[in-house]
């Protein structure tokens, strides 16, 4: 017997993260599930930003460096962001972007693996990752990137490997590594780990101590809701601290940086990876992001994450029969926080969901991507969405010319 809205509605009754709903400013009408890509607003973001903007800014200027703790926040955020990807404080630093991040952290690598020049990733990987690491190849004479498919991974890993770098979740599949098995693999060929966990911090438990990651980088924007372009954080295990070098040596990594001498000298701890001043404007807002997850458990998000995700396969399965290809992992223990399908003519499609209300995106050259936050995310969410897709499936709607246009940004 197929499910009824008001089964859905009895599964909002019953959501242990039901509460959370109410920390974020949602537009009304409005069915977000692209939380992937960009989080949705925290309710406290804009007082909060006015406060800082008006009293620590405009009435204390500078002294706010030391007198509202301005210097320390990217320690400081670093330890919030700590539990939700399973790290101590010490290990994890607010600071840059992802992008960044990944060169600071894979030259880094290579630096600590001497006499080794390869970097293995995967093809298809978020773009970023890879131009990145074909950046840091071109300036660093030797230095190689191998791309290669995913299940050839393990076979490429053998004693020129400095690195692996991988992103947890797939950003157009939502596929996941196993975290565990993958270093233990590059560790038993002599080679350092780098993780990218912009598509599964805040969505997927993580525990990158029990994994033994080395490295590892992710984004404040997405399910950390910081706001669009909000800073990244990495990783650096604690038995790597003392060896790690960082290529860009800026001042606030400087063990003494107000003494303003002329040769660097690192900080201690993770400290040391800081290149530049931060940016407070940002860091406040993903503060506010941040305090969305007080008092949840990671356990309740991920077994939310991966029933929403299950519900909304079994939903589009039914009601549009075989029109969609699924484009994720239908066992939900080896998919994030989203469901991929594949059409044709997936573009008009997602267009003609969002003229409608429910907000996914598209990611060439045929995924309809819907991402699923399981602090907002509502069961009936999830059941009105599929009904929408539906709709706009049967009625043929989407074929109108409008939807075919191509947006600058999707």
């Amino acid at each position: 017997m197929s499910l009824t809205r008001a089964d859905f509605e009895q599964m909002d009754a019953d959501d242990a993260l039901a509460f959370a709903r109410d920390r974020f400013s949602i537009p009304e009408g409005l069915i977000y599930l692209d939380g992937n890509s960009l989080g949705v607003l925290p309710a406290a973001t804009p007082a909060r930003m006015k406060e800082m903007v008006e009293r620590e800014w405009g009435e204390d200027l500078i002294s706010s460096w030391n007198k509202h703790g301005w210097m320390d926040m990217p320690l400081d955020l670093g330890a919030k962001v700590a539990p939700l990807i399973g790290a101590a404080p010490e290990e994890v630093l607010v600071a840059d972007t992802v992008s960044i991040n990944i060169y600071k952290l894979a030259a880094a690598a290579l630096k600590m693996r001497p006499g080794r020049k390869v970097i293995v990733t995967e093809t298809g990987n978020f773009p970023t990752d890879l131009y990145m690491l074909q950046g840091l190849a071109e300036f660093h004479d030797g230095v190689e990137v191998r791309a290669v498919a995913r299940e050839n991974i393990p076979q490429a890993l053998d004693d020129d490997v400095a690195l692996l770098l991988l992103t947890h979740a797939h950003y157009k599949t939502g596929a996941l590594f196993d975290m565990q098995a993958m270093t233990k693999a590059a560790h038993d060929a002599g080679a350092l780990t780098l993780w990218d966990l912009s598509h599964s911090t805040g969505a997927v438990e993580l525990d990158l101590q029990a994994a033994r990651c080395d490295l590892a980088v992710g984004c404040g924007y997405k399910y950390l809701n910081g706001g669009p372009g909000a800073p990244g954080f990495l990783f650096i295990a604690k038995r790597h601290l003392d060896d790690f070098r960082t290529p860009l040596s800026g001042w606030l990594g400087h063990a003494k940086p107000f003494e303003f001498v002329d040769d660097y000298a690192p900080a201690s701890g993770v400290r040391r990876a800081m290149c530049s001043s931060p940016s407070i404007l940002a860091l406040t807002a993903l503060e506010e992001g941040l305090k969305t997850f007080d008092g949840v458990d990671m356990a309740d998000i991920r077994a939310k994450s991966r029933r929403l995700g299950d519900l909304f396969i079994q939903l589009v399965e039914e009601r549009c029969g075989e029109e969609f290809e699924l484009g994720c992992a239908r066992d939900s223990e080896w998919r994030g926080s989203q469901v991929s399908l594949r059409h044709k003519d997936g573009y008009a499609i997602m267009q003609a969901i969002i003229a409608r209300g429910v907000i996914g995106d598209f990611r060439d050259p045929d995924i309809l991507r819907f991402g699923f936050t399981p602090l907002y995310t509502r069961f009936v969410d999830v059941y009105d969405a599929a009904a929408h897709l539906a709709e706009v499936m049967e009625t043929g709607e989407w074929r109108e010319p409008r939807f075919a246009e191509r947006a600058a940004v999707t």
